[in-house]
């Protein structure tokens, strides 16, 4: 039988629940145990997939087309194993099946409660994971923080798993905010203390207090923690901000973390973990030997976590280069044709992000023709691949009006064009093309040359399509398809074989890439971006020796 621990929060929201949970589950894996994570949302969207990414960060896409909240990226790139449907679950996707339950009858005319019916599908939901065999530590990370209305279901879902699996097989880890109080020049428990004893009259009691704290915590302070929130001292674990989020296992390592866990849940500690990979990557993250910067175009920009997988792909592919990667966020609805080159002039290369709708188009369609006809490295995904594809069209094949029918569905040229399965559906939620699907390289292309091999797989978000009607013309005109799906003949990718670096993928490669297994065509990118910093640098150098002669 599986073991379950349960990671909930206090005091505030955006401590890092996902990333603290990520971190044991590193840990406890390290040391040979089968580990998965699931996240429970409190909001009745049934998915994240209808919401703005202002609202709710990057909505991120399992390989089985699970539209799922961005912490479940923190999970993969942290464990380098795939999630699934079943680790993301929300309130709306709770009370969507009840409800259908109960208009089917399965109920037999009982008054259908919050408790038993909602609680008891929150907790067949729970162990849903732990049932196969397949794993032998589920850790369930509740979103929101204690006292949320909202929560409530979850945390009483929590108090009867506490006492029908008891307490070696189910473990609750509280995190908290120990703030530190400048003027005082104090750290301050009393937060803590609150948020222990909230959750505490809701019938849970903390095994493991995670404290999350600017400031080191010294042995008197987890002793008083420890004595007013009835813990062992051993049970209040430190974590103190990090550089990076990819220091944290290792600082939940030295707070003895894992240990704590397993000696709570009766399980064996035989070995260290083992984190030589891990500690290779996070040697070359903080040495690297060079630096590139590299420009994001996108419309959401003002809010990180819209792009978060975009982001810690390039952490991951940097890693790789031995550089520095130096994001500069770009809104594009601030990019003319009469400032592009002003901003974009110190750029080592660009990236065109995903999106939905018609606001800021122009001014990434702009930034992708700069990035063109000056031989800066550029990769455009989703959208931008798109966009790639209507700039060519306008400034090299001649049509002025090209366009994607999204943008303007009267277009006399529409390039890129909606689906064909897409075109008789209404709803919004759960529908667009998601999830992974075989993409055929054309072998001898630089995609087939990133991925070493002609045949990948890739995760999908997207609607709207490369429209194979005006394929010919653009193959003449010098653009590649190098990338197609076998069995529908979507093109998946497109570059420019004259360009040092000119590549557009249709699917998300940010979604696969992890700290074990970077995405290579990130890789490849930052490698281009990097010897073209390389030798914009060496010219550079040239031109002050001559000025000095």
């Amino acid at each position: 039988m599986a073991k379950y621990i349960f990671v909930t929060g206090g005091v505030t929201s955006s401590l890092g629940k996902g990333i603290i949970a990520a971190s044991l589950a590193k840990l406890l894996q390290a040391r040979g145990f089968r580990v998965t994570i699931q996240k429970f949302d409190p909001y009745i969207n049934v998915d994240p997939g209808t919401l703005n990414p202002y609202e709710h960060g990057e909505c991120y896409v399992t390989e089985d087309g699970a539209e799922t909240d961005l912490d479940l990226g923190h999970y993969e790139r942290f464990l380098n194993i795939p999630t699934s449907q079943a680790n993301n679950v929300t309130t709306g996707r709770i009370y969507q099946t009840v409800i259908n339950k109960e208009r089917e009858g399965a109920y037999l005319g009982k008054t259908v409660q919050v408790i038993p019916h909602i609680t008891d599908e929150i907790k067949r939901r729970i162990l849903l994971l732990g049932k196969d065999g397949k794993y032998d530590i589920v850790i369930t990370e509740l979103g929101g923080t204690v006292g949320d209305i909202e929560s409530l279901p979850y945390i009483e879902a929590v108090r009867q798993l506490q006492w029908e699996l008891g307490e070696q097989d189910c473990l609750v880890v509280h995190l908290t905010l120990i703030p530190y109080l400048r003027a005082a020049k104090e750290l301050k428990t009393k937060p803590t203390q609150h948020s222990v004893r909230l959750l505490s009259e809701y019938g849970v009691h903390p095994d493991i207090i995670v404290c999350r704290t600017e400031e080191p915590m010294y042995r008197d302070l987890k002793k008083k923690i420890a004595l007013f929130c009835n813990v062992q001292v051993d049970a209040v674990i430190e974590a103190n901000d990090c550089p990076t989020i990819y220091e944290v296992p290792l600082e939940m390592l030295r707070e003895k973390l894992d240990v704590s866990v397993l000696k709570r849940l009766g399980l064996p500690i035989e070995k260290e973990p083992e984190l030589i990979k891990w500690r290779e990557f996070l040697d070359k993250l903080k040495y690297p030997k060079s630096k590139v910067t590299i420009g994001l175009i996108g419309k959401y920009v003002e809010l990180q976590d819209a792009y978060k997988s975009i982001l810690e792909s390039f952490i991951h592919a940097g890693a790789v280069n031995d550089c520095k990667v130096v994001v500069q966020n770009i809104h594009s609805e601030h990019l003319t044709p009469e400032n592009v080159c002003e901003k974009l002039k110190n750029l080592d290369g660009l990236l065109v992000a995903p999106g939905f709708g018609h606001r800021g188009i122009e001014g990434k369609i702009t930034a992708i023709q700069y990035a063109r006809e000056n031989n800066l490295p550029f990769f455009g995904i989703c959208l931008g691949m798109q966009m790639s594809v209507v700039e060519y069209a306008r400034n090299v094949l001649g049509w002025k009006d090209a366009h994607s029918v999204e943008m303007n569905p009267d277009t006399a040229h529409p390039v890129i064009n909606l689906m064909e399965e897409q075109k008789k559906v209404t709803a919004k939620g759960g529908t667009m093309r998601l999830g992974a699907y075989a993409c055929e390289l054309l072998p001898g292309s630089k995609a087939a040359e990133i991925y070493g091999s002609t045949m990948i797989s890739e995760r999908h978000r997207h609607r709207y399509e490369f429209n194979n009607e005006y394929l010919q013309a653009f193959e003449d005109a010098g653009m590649v398809p190098s990338g197609k799906n076998p069995d529908t003949g979507l093109v998946e990718m497109i570059e420019l074989p004259n360009h040092p670096f000119f590549v557009g993928s249709q699917f998300h490669p940010e979604l696969k890439s992890t700290v074990e297994s970077p995405s290579p065509i990130f890789v490849a990118f930052i490698g281009a971006a990097k010897a073209y910093a390389e030798s914009k640098n060496g010219k550079a150098k040239m031109n002050e020796e001559a000025v000095a002669k």
